[in-house]
């Protein structure tokens, strides 16, 4: 899924324009990166969660010359899957997001 995808099933979702809800999606993916940068975990039910973490500087090897090459400590970010979300791609169920209540159907 691209995040083209991702804005045209939320404007079905929520009956709104695609440019609201590209604007929805940017803000939700901008708050994400502005607090994982901050170093705040961001943590979403039944998703996952997003934190920042700090890698160390090692030795690494050039792949073409095989010379030994200092790699910089750096932060990367890591996302780690809810147990619900594991549970739902290692068992094949579908997402109840997308799927409309019975409430909600219409009659």
């Amino acid at each position: 899924m691209t995040k083209a995808n991702l804005i045209e099933e939320v404007s079905q979702a929520v009956a709104m324009t695609r440019k609201e809800s590209e604007v929805i999606v940017d803000a939700i993916f901008d708050s994400i990166r502005q607090s994982v940068r901050r170093a705040d975990k961001v943590e979403v039910r039944g998703f996952g969660s997003f934190r920042m973490r700090p890698r160390g500087s090692r030795v690494g090897r050039n792949p073409k010359t095989g010379a030994s090459v200092e790699v910089p400590a750096k932060n990367i970010a890591q996302f780690k899957p809810a147990r619900e979300l594991k549970q739902m791609v290692n068992t094949g169920e579908k997402s109840t997001l997308s799927q409309p209540s019975p409430a909600e159907a219409p009659m």
